[in-house]
């Protein structure tokens, strides 16, 4: 068949095919047991998203289809390489890795959040990065102390 009959990729369809990939933290890949087995889960949803990209005939189409999930696996693969599940905290005594804490805004709102890995992190659903600023400066601290983020105070007053 003569090159003159074959379909040509257009700048569009290639420009669609290169996805970036997405940034990985510099941080250390906390994640809680819950969290690990969401990336597990995430992972395989891009597997299937990949496999069923590889059945479109068309083959620019398959490319398209193909480019989200072959970098959301190389994402998460190199996640789940790096994962250190950490444990339960042993005692509520102080803030640490994976507990819920409770704390005061000195604008009279009280806020709980649970800190965990950066994938897992979601603050609607009550969960904050273990190296987000807020959780950064909870780290350590008990019931009662008072820290400071972006010039307001928040006093931790549970922890669980």
């Amino acid at each position: 068949m003569s090159v003159a009959f074959t379909k040509e990729e257009s700048f569009e369809t290639a420009s669609e095919t290169l996805v970036p990939d997405r940034p990985i933290s510099e941080h250390p890949n906390l994640v809680t047991h819950e969290g690990f087995a969401a990336l597990e889960a995430q992972l395989e949803l891009a597997r299937t998203a990949y496999a069923a990209a590889n059945l479109i005939e068309d083959v620019n189409e398959k490319r398209r289809q193909a480019a989200t999930p072959l970098r959301d696996l190389r994402y998460l693969q190199a996640r789940l390489r790096s994962a250190q599940v950490m444990p339960e905290p042993a005692s509520a005594a102080a803030v640490a890795f994976g507990s819920t804490v409770t704390f005061s805004r000195d604008d009279g709102r009280v806020q709980t959040y649970r800190i965990v890995g950066e994938d897992e992190a979601d603050p609607k659903a009550g969960t904050i990065s273990h190296v987000s600023p807020v959780a950064a400066v909870l780290i350590g601290k008990s019931v009662g102390d008072v820290v400071s983020v972006n010039g307001q105070e928040l006093e931790i007053v549970a922890i669980a």
